[in-house]
């Protein structure tokens, strides 16, 4: 026996509540909350009849993911993904819009065997004229089948009829269901899509790539809602005034999350980056004050990445301190040691931070290239162009020794450095290499050194 309830549900985001509200407290919106019956079954549960697991070794089922790793061609996607896509897996792009996701999935399934393209947004002759175009330009595509369909029950038909060997969904915000409520992109068509996609790929072993749009205010209906269902989720970060773009993976069930993906946009689609350092330090110009390098490692790869800043006197009351790809409450720790640690008078200067190339300087080894070039800025001061600083900063203007010493150094010579500051640990004071290597302790040192 089931048991009827009633409770109330906002139709824009599906928050529950047990009574009747005018305005939904999660999403904010009004007039949302309708009235709604759920029926709950019995606690009980009948076991008979009911077939059992058949359940794999451990040994069994890595075998399995070790052979069916799928590699696409597109090396810095097959970095991101550990090495290939699993046979099987559910994939989550995400991105803002005009970002490139829609064109590295044509490209992906333009290198795949059996793939289909399945798309919401636009029409089969629209698809085409884009492959037409990066086909033109020298990308080379297999013969993908493409549809135009936003119906998740067709999709699903189509699966079990073609048996591709990839699927791209573009995107999850335009495919709805029959079985659910609401209009498509709300909540629970967003996750009843997904659910039903994720079962057709587990029971046919197709490869899913779902794409979904995200707002820079975190929209209720983006891809935030689905991290939890699929197995992969990643995101396309990048100015989209720019042309790096940076391929990023938050969940892998198959693979490492640190692993980044670097991409250049241009007239032929996405084209790999093979030396990101290089393609970030292209524009460098002559050695100014506030400029500096430092070495920022992303997984397994290290990034040397241009650090500028720029002092300048206040015009008001209250100092100006803005950054771009840094955290703007460790800026504020930051000079807040450099006054009170190096002397450097800063309460009544504005100071501005940029990491160059729409990089996110996120890791604590960037703290001694923001502190240095402030400084550098300050006292307008050239650093040169050959040196790279790494290192973290305490609040007693101490300088801690950062992880992956050795790789950061060994890029810093690839990339032609001559002088490298950082605080060397005992591990590492026995390296060997080409470059100058500046050991120093504190702050107060480093600004006397340099």
């Amino acid at each position: 026996m089931s048991k009827v309830s009633i409770i109330f549900a906002c139709t824009h985001c599906d928050a529950q509540y047990t009574k009747w509200a005018g305005r939904c407290l999660e999403c904010g919106k009004w007039g949302s909350i309708e009235r709604t019956q759920t029926a709950q079954n019995d606690t009980k549960s009948k076991t008979t009849g009911v077939e059992y697991l058949a359940a794999k070794t451990q040994a069994a089922v890595i075998t399995q993911e070790a052979n069916s790793r799928l590699i696409t061609g597109i090396g810095e996607l097959d970095r991101v993904l550990g090495g290939g896509i699993v046979a099987g897996s559910f994939i989550l792009l995400g991105g803002e819009p005009g970002i490139g996701k829609s064109t590295l999935s044509l490209q992906l399934a333009g290198l795949i065997d059996s793939a289909l393209y399945i798309s919401g947004e636009e029409s089969v002759h629209q698809i085409q004229t884009r492959a037409a175009r990066l086909r033109t330009l020298g990308f080379q595509f297999k013969d993908i089948k493409i549809a135009n369909e936003t119906s998740v029950e067709s999709v699903i038909a189509t699966i079990r009829e073609q048996k591709p060997r990839l699927v791209v969904v573009d995107s999850i915000q335009t495919i709805h269901s029959d079985e659910a409520t609401g209009e498509p992109g709300n909540v629970t068509q967003i996750r009843a899509c997904t659910t039903k996609l994720l079962d057709i790929a587990k029971k046919t072993n197709t490869i899913i790539v779902l794409i979904g749009h995200v707002t820079k205010d975190g929209a209720v209906a983006g891809p935030k809602t689905l991290e939890h269902l699929v197995d992969t989720v990643m995101y396309l970060e990048g100015d989209r005034y720019h042309n790096l773009r940076i391929l990023r993976a938050v969940k892998n069930r198959f693979g490492s999350t640190d692993e980044i993906g670097m991409f250049e946009m241009d007239e032929t689609g996405l084209k790999e980056v093979k030396n990101p350092s290089a393609a970030l330090l292209e524009e460098r110009g002559d050695s100014m004050p506030g400029s500096v390098v430092t070495c920022l490692v992303e997984g397994s790869r290290p990034l040397l990445v241009e650090v500028q800043a720029l002092v300048n006197k206040t015009s008001f009351g209250y100092p100006v301190r803005k950054a771009s790809g840094f955290d703007l409450n460790r800026l504020h720790v930051l000079i807040a040691v450099l006054q009170k640690r190096a002397g450097l008078e800063l309460g009544q200067y504005d100071v501005h931070v940029n990491v160059v190339g729409g990089i996110r300087a996120n890791e604590p080894a960037a703290d001694l290239a923001v502190a240095l070039s402030i400084a550098s800025a300050f006292k307008d001061k050239k650093l040169g162009n050959d040196l790279a600083v790494f290192g973290e900063i305490g609040l007693g203007g101490e300088i801690r020794s950062v992880r992956h010493v050795h790789k950061r150094i060994k890029e810093c010579e690839a990339l032609g450095m001559k002088r490298a500051v950082t605080r060397l640990s005992q591990t590492v004071k026995q390296h060997t290499a080409t470059i100058k290597i500046i050991d120093v302790k504190n702050i107060a040192e480093l600004i006397a050194k340099t």
